[in-house]
C-alpha cells in the first residue's frame, strides 16, 4: 500500500484514539507532575525519626539523612516506578492485551535466578550496603533479566510471531524459577537475602543508581513517544497492521528491548514489583483517552506515583520498621486492579478505558 493511501488510515487511527475523555493528557500529565513533585518533598520528609526539615546547619545528622538517603530513595521510587510504568505500556501495546505486564518475556524469573547464583557463589545480600556487593548484585540480577528475555526470543525464533513470544516468555519464566528454585534448595541460606529481592526494595537505592536509572529512562521516553503511532497501527491487528505497510518485524525488536531494557534496569535497582506496570496503564486510560505515544509517557508517570505513594506507605504504616515496597504495591495495585473489574473496566490496549 501506498503512502498516500496509508496517511489517511493511520491519520484515523490517532483521531480516533485521540483525547474523548474526561481529562485532557496534558492536564493529567500536569496533575501527575505535581503530585510527584509533592510526594518527592514528603518522601524527603518521613522516615523513621518523624516529619522534620532538617535546614539549620546545626541539625547536620538530620540533613544528611535527608538529603543522602531519603532523597535519593524517593528519587529512585519515582525512577524504577516511571520504567516499569512504560515497560508495562509497552507491554501491553504490543501483545494487545489488557493483562501484559513487564515481566512476560522472563525478565523476572532470569533476574531472580541471576541473584540467586550471586548469592550462592559470592555469599553477598541485596541488602548489603557495601558498594561492592551491591554491584554484584544488581549486575547479576541485570544480567539474569537479560538472560531470560534472550532465551525466550530464541526460543520464539525471533518477534513475528506475539502469540509465540508470549508463550514462549512464559516458559522460559517457568524454567528459569525451577531453577531458582533448586539453587535454593541446595543452598538454603541464600533464602533470606533472596526474599528481599523477590518482595521488592528500595531502600538502598543511591545517587548511582538513580543516575543510571535516569540515563535509561530519557532515551527510552523518546523511542516510546516515537514508536507510539507505530503501536497506534498494531492495535488493529497484525493483518491489517501489515497491510497499511508497517514495519512489524523491526517495530517489535525495538519494542522488546525497549521493554527489556527498562524491566532488567528496574529490578536490577528495586527487585520484584508487582503490579506498578500493569496498573499504571489501566489508572491512565481511566481518566484519557489518547495514542500510545501519549500512554507511553503518562504511563511512566502513573507508576512513578504509584511506585512513590507504595514507598512512602511503606516506610510509615508500621513505622519505625518497613515493609517491602512490593507488598505495599501489591496492595494498592492490586486493590486498584480488582476495583476496575469489579465495575467491568479493563478493556484492551487499544486506547480505550
Amino acid at each position: 500500500m501506498t503512502g498516500r493511501s496509508r496517511a489517511p488510515t493511520l491519520q484515523a487511527v490517532r483521531t480516533r484514539t485521540r483525547s474523548t475523555g474526561a481529562v485532557h493528557p496534558a492536564l493529567l500529565a500536569l496533575a501527575l507532575m505535581m503530585l510527584l513533585a509533592l510526594l518527592l518533598v514528603l518522601g524527603t520528609l518521613v522516615g523513621s525519626a518523624g516529619l522534620q526539615w532538617p535546614g539549620s546547619a546545626a541539625d547536620a545528622v538530620a540533613q544528611r539523612i535527608a538529603f543522602e538517603i531519603r532523597l535519593p530513595r524517593t528519587l529512585g521510587a519515582v525512577l524504577v516506578g516511571a520504567l516499569l510504568g512504560l515497560a508495562g505500556a509497552v507491554a501491553q501495546g504490543l501483545f494487545r492485551n489488557p493483562l501484559a505486564d513487564p515481566f512476560l518475556l522472563g525478565s523476572a524469573s532470569g533476574a531472580a535466578l541471576g541473584v540467586a547464583l550471586a548469592l550462592a557463589m559470592w555469599g553477598v545480600s541485596p541488602l548489603a550496603v557495601q558498594a561492592l556487593a551491591r554491584l554484584g548484585v544488581t549486575g547479576a540480577a541485570f544480567a539474569g533479566a537479560m538472560l531470560g528475555v534472550l532465551l525466550t526470543l530464541a526460543l520464539s525464533r525471533g518477534v513475528q510471531h506475539t502469540l509465540r513470544l508470549l508463550l514462549a516468555g512464559v516458559i522460559v519464566g517457568v524454567v528459569l524459577g525451577a531453577s531458582k528454585d533448586l539453587i535454593t534448595l541446595a543452598r538454603p541460606d541464600v533464602l533470606q537475602g533472596l526474599q528481599g529481592f523477590t518482595l521488592g526494595h528500595t531502600g538502598f537505592i543511591g545517587w548511582g543508581a538513580c543516575a543510571l536509572m535516569a540515563a535509561v529512562l530519557l532515551p527510552l521516553l523518546v523511542l516510546a513517544w516515537v514508536l507510539g503511532p507505530l503501536l497506534d497501527g498494531l492495535s488493529l491487528g497484525e493483518p491489517t497492521a501489515q497491510s497499511l505497510g508497517l514495519p512489524l518485524a523491526p517495530l517489535r525488536m525495538a519494542l522488546v528491548a525497549a521493554l527489556a531494557l527498562a524491566t532488567g534496569t528496574a529490578v536490577a535497582q528495586a527487585g520484584l514489583i508487582a503490579f506498578v506496570g500493569l496498573a499504571a496503564p489501566h489508572l491512565v486510560r481511566a481518566m484519557v483517552r489518547t495514542t500510545h505515544a501519549a500512554l507511553t509517557l503518562l504511563s511512566a508517570l502513573a507508576g512513578a506515583v504509584l511506585l512513590a505513594a507504595a514507598d512512602i506507605a511503606a516506610r510509615t504504616v508500621v513505622a519505625p520498621a518497613e515493609w517491602p515496597v512490593g507488598v505495599m504495591t501489591a496492595v494498592l495495585g492490586g486493590g486498584y486492579l480488582l476495583w476496575r473489574m469489579h465495575r467491568g473496566g479493563l478493556r484492551s490496549s487499544g486506547g480505550t478505558a
